[in-house]
């Protein structure tokens, strides 16, 4: 069966502590995607809430297959007929101080149809500046990829940017998902760099989307959710801000991209 071109969109956010308004905010925005045509839709890292601590989160985890977050997943998807692709939300760990940071991937009928386990877990400290997501997450272990009639789609969350091998070991597909809270100290020095790297690398599309501002807590996030072609070119872009960054997956642009430059074909390792 051939892969249909598709229009994506990424929906930047900047989250809070309150559940039913991430949600509502998080639905508004999917509805202004939808308006311009976008098939698959993708939220940030962390969409239904980020709160004053990590514990909040933590405490928020619902089990899997279960819970208010999942179902108002279930029900926009299949209201609108779309793809989504939830970013990622907090599911239940193994302890009752964990939680997994999991992204959750809904089809048109609103069938939860794939999990990723976020496998990565950020660490990074400098001056008053600390995190340490491995005093509350619980990491994955397998790399997912799912297939859908746009093409193939690589699953990922934030930190694994920095982990070519996690996308390698995907490879080859058609679109590179990497919905994010980057930091604005890291995402200032290197989140386009690597976004365009791995768009390259793998001649493919990819689509980020983050969190993008200063939440509630304090915490400024990078934001400047794009789409990138396999070209490594940026189609759409928004720094700061709510708001729908979107563009065309066009199957033949990446066709004639390989083609020309057969550089998956030519790897050694």
């Amino acid at each position: 069966m051939s892969k249909q071109n598709c229009r994506i969109a990424a929906v930047q956010m900047i989250s809070g502590p309150r559940v039913a308004d991430n949600l509502a905010t998080a639905g508004r925005l999917i509805d202004e995607a939808v308006t311009q045509g976008a098939q698959l839709v993708v939220l940030p890292e962390y969409f239904p809430i980020i709160g004053a601590v990590d514990a909040d989160r933590v405490r928020a985890r619902e089990d899997f297959g279960a819970g208010p977050v999942q179902s108002w997943l279930a029900e926009t998807a299949q209201r609108h007929g779309i793809w989504i692709f939830a970013g990622s939300i907090p599911l239940t760990a193994s302890r009752s101080d964990r939680m997994r940071n999991a992204s959750l991937v809904f089809n048109p009928a609103g069938e939860c149809v794939a999990r990723y386990d976020k496998i990565h877990l950020f660490g990074f400290k400098k001056g008053e500046e600390s995190y340490d997501e491995a005093s509350f997450i619980e990491p994955g272990d397998q790399p997912v990829a799912v297939d859908t009639p746009f093409g193939k789609v690589a699953l990922s969350i934030c930190y694994d940017l920095r982990f070519p091998e996690l996308y390698r070991a995907l490879a080859p597909v058609d679109l590179i998902l990497v919905p994010a809270a980057f930091t604005e100290t890291t995402g200032k020095a290197h989140w386009e760099i690597l976004l365009r790297a791995r768009a390259i690398e793998n001649q493919c599309y990819l689509l980020a989307v983050g969190q993008g501002g200063r939440n509630e807590n304090g915490r400024m996030t990078h934001g400047n959710s794009m789409i990138i072609d396999p070209w490594g070119e940026i189609l759409d872009r928004k720094l700061k801000g709510p708001g729908v960054v979107i563009a065309d997956l066009n199957h033949q642009r990446l066709a004639e991209i390989r083609e020309s430059l057969p550089a998956l074909a030519h790897r050694k390792l």
